[in-house]
């Protein structure tokens, strides 16, 4: 195709929309160029539709006054009276919704001017903040997140013309595209984010490294450790072992995990203990591979990944969902909790300042609660339930 008939503007709107979904503030970006575009005097995107029990998620970009010295490169404040209004009040009159899938619908369409101007929907919210023409668009992912482009001028200016109607039709499937991206980052985000507190909260450092065994990002846990720099740290980018011959083994370790995943082949898990100076307790290392898709490039994409055992951590276990979990009382629960930690029931006595009658009588309930007759199938209980998540 001849570069002459490349229309620049709207592959520039195009990559707008896709990039719109990778932005920290979504589209914004594409509304103000969306919005000029159209000529409209604001433009709306409805990620969440407003509910009576939620406020939803609005985006609007607005016409930049001329008497004001407003940039045009930016979403509106979302507490501005347009969009507060509208989600606390007025989105349930709202008549211009549930429009069909990717089909470009102006009001007009749908209720005629005389109609609308007789409306509460104009009279207390279109007419306060000038508006009369609206163009829209519907599109749904798959996923089910449903999103409403809206675009509006006022009772001055024209309707909107089959220019512009076409130019919407044509960027709606972009714009469908661009909201089921949008939509799967935001679960896995989502998802991500479950998974990392979980580890968190076990107290388990996580420390990926890409294809030449530098670090790509670590959990707090893990952060913590390197920071401390006793036995596990980073040169260079690189993690490192103090101590020369289990320094090669981690090195080795890695290089052969990460080499079996460049060449699509098996690895093993590989763990390593790491001693610590100062008495502390040695830490524990397990190496695996970071499984990849077929389609996976290895420049600057998790290779392999590191997982941190520290005994010297206290564990986490709420004494409140071990309470929750299996009926203990708060005492009952605190006397597990220090027994999955290592005490004795005589330390635990004393550490709870009770006597060891009154200690053994609470453990004997925990056992009839907990379905297990011995001290340590009690510890091995706390410490694989789900408590440590709370």
């Amino acid at each position: 195709m001849p570069s002459s008939r490349i229309d620049k503007d709207f592959s520039r709107l195009i990559e707008l929309i896709y990039r719109g979904a990778l932005e920290q503030q979504p589209w914004q970006s594409a509304l103000p160029a969306l919005r000029e575009a159209m000529d409209a005097q604001v433009v709306s995107l409805v990620l969440r539709p407003p509910t009576a029990d939620d406020q939803g998620v609005i985006l609007n970009s607005v016409r930049p006054d001329p008497s004001r010295n407003d940039g045009d490169a930016s979403l509106a404040d979302p507490n501005d009276w347009e969009a507060s209004a509208y989600r606390e009040q007025f989105f349930s009159l709202d008549p211009f919704v549930n429009l069909p899938p990717d089909k470009v619908i102006a009001l007009e369409d749908i209720l005629p001017d005389k109609e609308l101007l007789n409306s509460d929907y104009y009279l207390h919210y279109l007419k306060p903040i000038g508006l009369f023409r609206i163009l829209g668009v519907d599109t749904v992912e798959p996923g089910g997140m449903l999103a409403r482009l809206r675009f509006s001028r006022r009772a001055s200016e024209a309707r909107f013309r089959a220019r512009e109607r076409t130019l919407l039709d044509l960027l709606a499937p972009h714009l469908r595209l661009a909201i089921e991206i949008y939509a799967k980052l935001n679960r896995m985000t989502s998802e991500r984010d479950v998974y990392a507190g979980a580890v968190n909260q076990l107290s388990v450092a996580s420390i990926i490294l890409d294809e030449r065994g530098r670090l790509l990002t670590t959990n707090a846990v893990g952060r913590a450790l390197l920071d401390q720099g006793e036995g596990l740290s980073l040169r260079e980018g690189r993690l490192h072992i103090e101590g020369r011959d289990i320094d090669k083994e981690l090195q080795q370790a890695l290089a052969t995990i990460i080499k079996a995943q460049q060449q699509g082949e098996t690895s093993l898990v590989r763990a390593l203990r790491v001693p610590r100076p100062g008495g502390r307790s040695d830490l524990g290392l397990v190496i695996r591979p970071v499984p990849t898709s077929q389609w996976s490039e290895g420049q600057s994409s998790p290779s392999a990944a590191v997982f941190v055992s520290d005994p010297d951590l206290q564990e986490s276990t709420s004494g409140q969902i071990l309470g929750e979990l299996f009926d203990l009382t708060p005492a009952e629960a605190n006397l597990a909790t220090l027994l999955a930690r290592g005490l004795s029931l005589a330390e635990v006595s004393s550490a709870q300042n009770i006597s060891q009658h009154t200690a053994r009588a609470q453990l004997k309930s925990i056992f009839a609660k907990t379905g297990v007759s011995r001290q340590a199938e009690l510890v091995r209980l706390v410490l694989k339930s789900v408590a440590s998540l709370g």
